[in-house]
């Protein structure tokens, strides 16, 4: 659950297993899945989980919220899934994705305001860049753009 919960996106085969076993340990949990793991499937959901220590299957995973659902079902589908996602990603514009993440990270923990202020920081710095000129030529033009990240 430590691991799953740092990753922006999370997926899982059906036969998945996850929990926060610290409590039968005798410990708290301490590497980040008590900070993290509320945000992604709501605060009762992740009290209920830390504090009974209870398996989660990769189905009722997704049902929560905790991977993107539906699970895959085996290893092979999981990897597909996951290679189309990150081929989705890798070809949009390096630097709005970064800032794009930035902002999602930054305003889970600023008011809307300061949000809205902070994507506004990061579209000043980026008009100046070539991938906002490829991404207007592509569109323009009607074919795939080719971002080159600076």
């Amino acid at each position: 659950m430590d691991i799953i919960t740092a990753c922006d996106l999370r997926l899982s085969t059906a036969d998945a297993t996850f929990c926060v076993k610290e409590v039968d340990l005798g410990i708290v949990a301490d590497i980040g899945t008590l900070q993290r793991l509320p945000f992604a499937v709501g605060e009762q959901r992740a009290r209920e989980l830390a504090l009974t220590a209870r398996d989660v299957c990769g189905d009722e995973a997704a049902e929560m919220g905790l991977t993107l659902g539906p699970a895959s079902a085996d290893r092979d589908a999981l990897r597909a899934r996951a290679r189309e996602l990150a081929e989705c990603i890798a070809a949009k514009s390096p630097l709005t994705t970064r800032g794009t993440k930035r902002s999602l990270n930054y305003s889970r923990e600023h008011p809307t305001e300061d949000g809205l202020n902070h994507v506004a920081m990061l579209n000043a710095a980026q008009i100046m860049s070539t991938d906002l000129d490829e991404a207007i030529a592509a569109m323009m033009e009607k074919r795939k753009a080719e971002f080159p990240g600076r």
